[in-house]
């Protein structure tokens, strides 16, 4: 845990209490602040009761609250603001969520450099053993400690992870969180040879107006979260908040494969302040980081250097995990001396839970858990992985457009299996596409059925990809929930095939 010392004994709000909120209402008690917290849901408040004080905010005294930090999934401003925001908003109370906490903790601590980026366009590098040096700005210092930013609709994980995993292979205290994994404030305290990379969402970036990340990496932009933003603009304002306070001596890695991010890059560099790193796949960019054929080309100097062929990472497979990987490269260059222990680390990453992960095999059926595609735009990532024989398990909380622009993936489906809220706009979709599919209800309806049409069809090596396309919540906490139930199921099904095969 990481103790938020900038409120001794005053009092802060603190209002959802899911992973991220609890761990703020811990690390605000740890440094001495009076807390008060809530969560309209019962789940939170039951795993809150007894360790931090549960108060309603209708009994809040708002004239003492210095602070209210608010949980990303609470609505900030669209559709319409939460009750408790327009009662802080009213009585003039801060809004802020758990990054923002982190930040400013860090900065009372020293421990972030003001423009401390690493030198990508000069000769120095960053040691994990003797801090930041070689910058150019004359603030190199053992008592800073680098941030590392990742958004973008899609593959925000994997490469938060994939960086931490480049980082730890050579030398570093990577410590991984934020959107993933652990909350940011649960991650282990600045020592010497720390870098934090966090994952952070456009519902985060909205509620961290002092952000000022060393290197921030935005991957792609592409419509998601619209009824949260008020439209396509304020996501993409959204997103752009990763880089507003970045000056030089920071560096910021944009994909250029979507044109909203392609704008950005455009933005970004016109400005001034932080260098800029574009990525691409399957194109050359001058003076940035692309992958052609799943091969990595670093682009920044002349000529260019091959780093690494992907192609035999399996973890690391398709166009948009060679974009995953070259923008992950970009992130660490300036902390790794030589690039090609960079290509060599790619080898090892162990890849991402809920992302194209294999959890079991019974027969020829390979099952494969990609829960954490919650929209049409990462689900044809994986429909686009596999040539054909697809037997895809789609459904829940369905987002803008639905699956419609996936119908050119539809040849490769052989039959569809529906759940959740989503099952009759998908069906309509489907039928319309000639595409055979089945209104499952559950998971464990859909995997049972998928199995069974996968174990009778002629084909050498099916799939059955759960690739839900939607959120989870009508059926789930979140996606990670959904993806550990998949698991389970998938490891009865091969408990009842092994039994069935002794008998």
């Amino acid at each position: 845990m990481i103790p938020v010392p900038l409120f001794p004994n005053e009092t802060v709000a603190v209002f959802g209490l899911a992973r991220s909120g609890l761990a703020a209402a811990r690390a605000l008690k740890a440094g001495g602040a009076n807390v008060v917290a809530w969560d309209d849901n019962e789940r939170g408040r039951a795993a809150a009761d007894g360790e931090i004080p549960l108060v309603h905010p209708a009994h809040w005294s708002w004239s003492e609250v210095r602070a209210l930090v608010l949980s990303p999934g609470i609505p900030l401003t669209h559709p319409r603001p939460h009750d408790v925001v327009l009662a802080a908003q009213a009585h003039g109370v801060e809004i802020i969520g758990d990054i923002e906490l982190f930040c400013r903790t860090l900065k009372a601590m020293g421990h972030f450099n003001g423009n401390g980026g690493p030198a990508f366009f000069s000769q120095g590098t960053v040691n994990p053993t003797h801090g930041l040096r070689g910058n150019g700005n004359g603030n190199g210092s053992k008592a800073k400690t680098p941030l590392i930013c990742i958004t973008g609709t899609n593959g925000k994980s994997t490469t938060t992870a994939l960086i931490g995993h480049l980082l730890a292979r050579n030398g570093w205290d990577a410590q991984v969180g934020g959107n993933i994994g652990k909350p940011v404030l649960e991650l282990g305290a600045p020592r010497e040879g720390t870098i934090y990379v966090l994952e952070l969402s456009s519902y985060q970036l909205d509620l961290t107006p002092s952000l000022k990340p060393n290197v921030a990496v935005l991957l792609n932009i592409t419509p998601d979260h619209l009824d949260r933003h008020g439209g396509m603009d304020g996501y993409i304002a959204a997103k752009r908040r990763i880089f507003a306070r970045q000056g030089q001596g920071d560096l910021a890695v944009i994909g250029v494969d979507t044109p909203a991010a392609a704008e950005t890059c455009t933005a970004v560099s016109g400005r001034g302040g932080p260098s800029v790193a574009p990525v691409a796949v399957d194109r050359v960019v001058g003076r940035g980081i692309y992958a052609l054929d799943g091969v990595l080309y670093d682009g920044l100097y002349s000529p260019p250097a091959e780093i690494a062929d992907l192609k035999g990472v399996a973890t690391l497979t398709g166009a948009h995990n060679w974009e995953n990987a070259a923008a992950a490269y970009a992130a660490v260059r300036g902390y790794i001396k030589d690039p090609k222990a960079i290509g060599r680390a790619f080898a090892s990453f162990a890849g991402l839970p809920h992302r194209l992960e294999a959890v079991g095999k019974i027969g020829k059926v390979r099952f494969l858990n990609d829960s954490k595609a919650t929209n049409a735009d990462a689900a044809e990532k994986a429909l686009a992985a596999y040539p054909g024989d697809i037997h895809w398990i789609i459904g829940g909380v369905a987002k803008e457009g639905g699956i419609e622009s996936l119908k050119r993936y539809f040849p490769r489906i052989a039959r569809a299996y529906l759940i959740g809220q989503a099952a009759d706009d998908f069906a309509e979709t489907l039928a319309k596409a000639g595409v055979a599919y089945s209104r499952c209800g559950t998971l464990e309806a859909a995997a049972r059925e998928a199995l069974a049409e996968a174990q009778a069809e002629t084909a050498e090596n099916p799939v059955v990809l759960l690739s839900p396309a939607c959120a989870s919540f009508d059926q789930f906490q979140d996606y990670e929930e959904r993806g550990n139930h998949f698991r389970r199921i998938v490891a009865e099904l091969e408990r009842g095939e092994g039994a069935a095969a002794a008998a």
